[in-house]
């Protein structure tokens, strides 16, 4: 019963067999290979446009170096302030960009409120020096919490930013998540929405280690290529980069397993709701979900064999943890089977 991360999870049997299948031979490296080309292809058919793909290792790696390509002199940068930009990134996105500041941005269950936003960015006006430049905001999704933004939500965000004439990053480690939630296309939830820039995650859904930065507004990132490769994300054999995303985005697989997923977390969520010893945090809308339950509980639950980790209260959030409960975060994968979450709804009942 492992619920600890979708990090956790190995690599999609489809995943490994492609990778597998890149061991023998020969082909141009540093992304110029023809599988490199037919993956890059395939990622403009998903957004309907044509839009400029850079594999990188990390979700980290994707954010930094959008945050590097959108950088500006005294540059300022703005992230609800439980991002994982913020709060789990060690200060990558200030060292890439050499300096650029993250500013937190308020907002419930993970999302930016977009009056906020506004404020936030008016403290730093184009004429004071002092206070630096507006360069870009970020938005996560689905966000650290397990919500959504909706395509209004998206909307309702990147209008400030066009108003203040600055570009929107997406945070899409769990990009296919979100977009299975909404039930809607790629391009509505990103560049249709006014989405500049994704960070495009895989690791997560299945792959072992592939993640890109997709730019979709020809307008920005054209020194990308220079910033990746003194970034060391240039790989020279980056066919096995390639080859993940190549099964992944083949047949929809990378749908298949993010609705899984979310499946998964709603039935947890289902066996939590009606559980007599944890009660739901709110109802989760992608992948993760969030429950109090009394700290002796936890720890029962884990020498049970449950594997989770206690989380702090997100702002906004506006139930009780008593002195004695916890808060508790469960993530489900590809990888989680419906035993698993009944095995756990037992222990719960």
């Amino acid at each position: 019963m492992n619920f600890a991360s979708d990090n956790w999870a190995g690599a999609h049997p489809a995943v490994a067999a492609a990778l597998s299948g890149q061991a023998a031979g020969f082909a141009p490296a540093y992304g110029t290979s023809d599988l490199d080309r037919k993956v890059a292809a395939r990622v403009s058919e998903i957004f309907e446009r044509e839009v400029a793909v850079y594999f990188v290792a990390t979700g980290t790696a994707a954010n930094s170096l959008s945050m590097t390509a959108l950088a500006r002199p005294g540059g300022v940068a703005f992230a609800h302030r439980e991002a994982h930009m913020l709060e789990d990134e060690c200060g990558a996105p200030e060292y890439f960009t050499g300096g650029a500041r993250l500013s937190p941005v308020d907002g419930a269950l993970g999302r930016i409120d977009p009056a906020l936003l506004d404020r936030a960015i008016r403290r730093h006006p184009a004429a004071f020096v002092h206070a630096g430049q507006p360069m870009a905001t970020s938005i996560t999704q689905a966000t650290e919490v397990g919500t959504v933004y909706g395509l209004d939500d998206i909307r309702a965000v990147s209008g400030v930013c066009r108003t203040h004439g600055i570009p929107l990053h997406m945070d899409g480690a769990r990009f296919a998540n979100a977009l299975v939630s909404l039930g809607c296309t790629p391009a509505e939830m990103t560049w249709k929405s006014g989405v500049d820039i994704v960070s495009f995650g895989g690791t997560k859904n299945g792959c072992w280690c592939a993640e890109a930065v997709v730019v979709l507004n020809p307008d920005i990132g054209r020194d990308m290529p220079f910033l990746r490769k003194r970034a060391a994300q240039l790989f020279s054999k980056s066919r096995f980069v390639a080859a993940q995303f190549d099964a992944y985005l083949c047949g929809g697989l990378w749908l298949d397993s993010a609705r899984h997923a979310n499946r998964m977390a709603a039935a947890l969520a289902t066996a939590i709701d009606v559980s007599s010893k944890l009660r739901l945090a709110w109802a989760p809308q992608a992948n993760e979900v969030f429950a109090i339950m009394e700290k002796a509980t936890f720890e029962a639950l884990q020498k049970a064999g449950a594997v989770f980790y206690d989380w702090h209260p997100p702002y906004g959030y506006a139930g009780p943890v008593g002195e004695s409960e916890t808060m508790a975060r469960l993530v489900t994968s590809f990888a989680t089977t419906g035993e698993e979450v009944e095995r756990f709804g037992r222990l719960i009942s």
